[in-house]
């Protein structure tokens, strides 16, 4: 089942176009990945998928209905964690809640349901400076979450992190993602990254940035475990460092 589509979205600033023609899907329970080097557009679509900016062509739908330019039907997390320092982590997680009406009290118990899926427990009390990093990019999608259970889009959400935590971060993330049923689409500079975690890897290139490919990743068995010491992972490594 499709869960978002974006179709024909172009943008232009200025009488530019930054992104020209763009048509991607995200089906249900799925992770993919928008690949591409640095000025090719990536974040102006994830802006225009949000609702935050206003496509000049195009349009984007949430489960067949129209999200174009409507603002908080998608959750959107930037590469920092952004957690507000003078708030505890339970408030923190609860706020998209309670920016949109939910009384204080009820915001927090609602939040409160989740920190032990995401590895949380314990933390509600605390604040963001006495958490390592790991644990607060985990406090920021929770709050992610929060904002939208169906729809997620991540903008190199791990990028911050040391290699050994982004290890562990991606296996936490895909286990929760699968166990609440959340579809993700993410934006990564770091190739490897993508192919171990996508089911999908859109390569957008060019100025405008234009979507150039669209490469499937199947892994033997079906498990991530050590598939970046296979062939198959150099294989898609090769191929996607052609076509960027």
């Amino acid at each position: 089942m499709t869960k978002l589509e974006v179709r024909h979205v172009t943008f232009a600033y200025e009488n530019t176009n930054i992104i020209e023609d763009i048509s991607l899907k995200l089906n249900e329970n799925e992770l993919v990945c928008l690949l591409g080097v640095s000025g090719s557009g990536k974040t102006t679509l994830f802006n225009v998928i949000s609702g935050l900016q206003k496509p000049d062509s195009g349009s984007v739908l949430l489960n067949g209905n129209d999200i174009t330019e409507k603002p908080g039907n998608v959750s959107y997390m930037l590469q920092k964690d952004l957690l507000l320092p003078y708030r505890t982590i339970e408030d923190n997680v609860a706020l998209p809640l309670i920016i949109k009406g939910v009384k204080k009290r009820e915001a927090r118990e609602k939040a409160s349901e989740h920190f032990a899926d995401f590895g949380l427990e314990g933390t509600q009390k605390r604040f963001p400076s006495e958490l390592s990093g790991g644990m607060r990019q985990r406090a920021a999608l929770l709050r992610t979450y929060m904002f939208s259970g169906e729809v997620a889009l991540l903008d190199e959400p791990f990028s911050a992190l040391d290699a050994l935590t982004k290890h562990d971060i991606h296996s936490w993330y895909l286990d929760v993602m699968s166990r609440i049923k959340l579809s993700t689409l993410f934006i990564t500079h770091d190739i490897d990254e993508a192919i171990l975690l996508s089911d999908r890897i859109y390569l957008l290139n060019g100025k405008p940035g234009r979507i150039t490919d669209e490469i499937i990743i199947e892994r033997p068995g079906g498990s991530r475990e050590n598939f970046n010491l296979t062939g198959e992972f150099l294989e898609y490594k090769r191929k996607i460092l052609s076509k960027l």
